[in-house]
C-alpha cells in the first residue's frame, strides 16, 4: 500500500528536529531508522501530518568513551555499533546482541536508538541496556535535557519515558571490561522477533561469579531483569549444575504473553533453559 500524504522535514540539529515536533504536535512522527515505522505508514495503521527525519543530525550517529562509559548516539546504526571495537571491548553483551538482530539490512538501515524507544519487548536490546544498566539522555524543549536509567525507561508495551515532546539522543553504557557476555535468542524462523531470549554478562573470578547481570527478552509487557538468578549467581562456581539450580529462578515476576509461538508456561521453562545457557557461554568468555 502507499502512504498517505504527509509534510516530510530532515532538520540537521537536535534544536531544529524538537522545534518541528513542537510545531506538528500530535500529528508528526518521528523517523529514526524507519523499521518500525515504515510498514505502519504503508499500512495506514498511522497517517500522520508530518514525518521529522532524524537521519541528518550527524551528531546522533557518534559513538565514543566518556571516562568509564561508552556514548551511543541515538541514530547510530546496529551496524556502526556491532562494528565498533571499544563497544566489543567494554561492553561485550551489546556487540553479542547486536549480532542477533534480524539480518544484515535491518542492521544497516536500524537505529539503536529508534529500536530502544519503540520499546517493543520482543525486541532484542532492551534486554540488553537493563542488564548494562545503561542510561538514556533525552532532550526536551528549551534546550533542557534528562537522564533516565534503564530501569525506568521501559514503560510499559510500546511505551518508553521519552515524552510525545522530547528525542532520545544518547544511550550511555557504563564500561564492564573483562566480562564475559552472550545472548541467547529462541526463535521458529531465523532472524525472526525472539520468543524469548537471555542477555547475560558476568564477571568471574578463580573461576566463581562475582557479578551478573541477567536481562529477559519477551517475558512480560517490557524487558526485565531476572534478579532472582542475579543474586543466586553471585558466589557460586561457573559450572553447570551451580548455574542450572540459580537458573531456575529466571521465571519469578515474570508474565510472558501466550500467542501461537506457544503459551506462558512454555515462555517460562524456556526462560530457565535460556538463562542457564547464556550465563554458562558468558562465564566461559569472562577475561
Amino acid at each position: 500500500m502507499i502512504p498517505a500524504q504527509f509534510d516530510y522535514v530532515a532538520p540537521t540539529t537536535v534544536a531544529e528536529a524538537l522545534t518541528a515536533l513542537a510545531e506538528a504536535g500530535d500529528e508528526g512522527k518521528v523517523l529514526a531508522g524507519g523499521q518500525s515505522l515504515l510498514p505502519i505508514l504503508r499500512m495506514r495503521l498511522n497517517s500522520p501530518e508530518k514525518v521529522i527525519d532524524l537521519g541528518r543530525i550527524a551528531e546522533l550517529r557518534e559513538i565514543s568513551e566518556d571516562g568509564d562509559s561508552i556514548v551511543i548516539g541515538a541514530m547510530a546504526t546496529h551496524d556502526a555499533v556491532l562494528r565498533d571495537q571499544s563497544v566489543a571491548q567494554h561492553a561485550a553483551l551489546l556487540t553479542r546482541t547486536l549480532a542477533e538482530v534480524a539480518d544484515p539490512q535491518v542492521r544497516h538501515r536500524g537505529t539503536v536508538g529508534g529500536a530502544l524507544v519503540h520499546a517493543d519487548p520482543a525486541g532484542d536490546l532492551g534486554a540488553a541496556a537493563l542488564a548494562l544498566d545503561a542510561s538514556f539522555v533525552i532532550a526536551g524543549q528549551g534546550g533542557a535535557t534528562r537522564a533516565v536509567p534503564a530501569s525506568e525507561f521501559f514503560v510499559d508495551l510500546f511505551e518508553s519515558a521519552v515524552g510525545d515532546d522530547e528525542l532520545l539522543t544518547q544511550i550511555r553504557v557504563p564500561k564492564h571490561t573483562g566480562w564475559g557476555a552472550h545472548y541467547e535468542k529462541f526463535v521458529r524462523v531465523v532472524h525472526q522477533w525472539a520468543i524469548v531470549a537471555v542477555a547475560a554478562t558476568v564477571r568471574v573470578e578463580g573461576g566463581t561469579i562475582a557479578e551478573a547481570r541477567v536481562g529477559l527478552t519477551n517475558m512480560g509487557s517490557t524487558p526485565l531483569r531476572a534478579t532472582a538468578v542475579e543474586q543466586a549467581l553471585v558466589g557460586k562456581p561457573a559450572t553447570d549444575d551451580a548455574v542450572r539450580e540459580a537458573a531456575a529462578a529466571a521465571a519469578e515476576g515474570t508474565n510472558p504473553p501466550s500467542d501461537l509461538n506457544g503459551d506462558a508456561d512454555y515462555r517460562k521453562h524456556l526462560a530457565t533453559v535460556l538463562t542457564r545457557r547464556a550465563v554458562l557461554a558468558a562465564a566461559g568468555g569472562a577475561a
